[in-house]
């Protein structure tokens, strides 16, 4: 990551560049095929929601896309009261749509940044956070948000993160990093690892995963675990 964080894109820029790619998230199973293991993500979550988490219940989607996170947990939980959040009004429109369809038992659209969402204490039985958090800038973004997902959920509530996430050993991370240009190489040759890479560096501000581990429990958060990893994408759960 080459540019600096005043530099990186602007939540319009972002928000533009979703707007025109609503038709390729729109699919559970290429929907997003550059994030390494996704569709075992969306699985692992989905299955270890059902243990916990039950019809009726309320989620919060953030940067929730086309609405691949919440349609693979309805698969496995049943109707949940859908709150889905994102920068994309034609993004928001699609995932609002399909959950419609879907056995959602009712759903409710926020455009917005999440830095600036606001709910009440205690709101939700389950967060899902997929692809988003990178777009978190500084340190005291990362602590203010966590902070309040803390304060969203409900006792025992869950917050699932899968994202992408940087090593803060610097061989680990060139190696790690190699190893994802080489996925997406074989993915979609020299110009889609370009193309790729290009905006993670002009768009995405990841942090570690200790990083983010020690900030569940730095805001409260009782427990997590990690439930996947591979090369520079992780998936992890905090329990309030």
């Amino acid at each position: 990551m080459s540019t600096p964080l005043k530099d990186k894109s602007t939540l319009e820029e972002i928000r533009s560049r979703f707007d025109h790619d609503v038709e390729r998230f729109s699919n559970l199973e290429t929907g997003q095929q550059a994030t390494i293991d996704a569709q075992l993500v969306l699985e692992l979550v989905a299955k270890t929601c059902a243990r916990h988490v039950h019809s009726g219940g309320t989620v919060l989607d953030l940067g929730c896309g086309a609405g691949n996170f919440t349609l693979r947990v309805l698969q496995e939980v049943g109707g949940l009261n859908c709150h889905l959040v994102d920068l994309s009004r034609p993004m928001l429109e699609r995932a609002e749509d399909r959950l419609r369809q879907s056995n959602s038992a009712s759903v409710v659209t926020h455009q917005s940044d999440l830095r600036t969402l606001s709910f009440a204490d205690n709101s939700f039985e389950l967060i899902l956070a997929g692809a988003v958090l990178h777009h978190l800038r500084d340190e005291e973004d990362w602590r203010s948000a966590f902070t309040r997902f803390h304060a969203w959920l409900k006792p025992g509530g869950r917050i699932y993160v899968a994202d992408l996430c940087t090593f803060d050993l610097a061989d680990v991370q060139a190696v790690m990093w190699q190893r994802y240009a080489d996925y997406l190489v074989a993915l979609g040759g020299e110009a889609y690892y370009e193309k790729v890479l290009a905006y993670i560096d002009k768009e995405d501000s990841p942090r570690s995963l200790p990083f983010q581990l020690d900030l569940l429990k730095a805001t409260g958060f009782s427990h997590y675990d990690v439930l996947h990893r591979n090369s520079v994408f992780a998936c992890y759960v905090g329990v309030k």
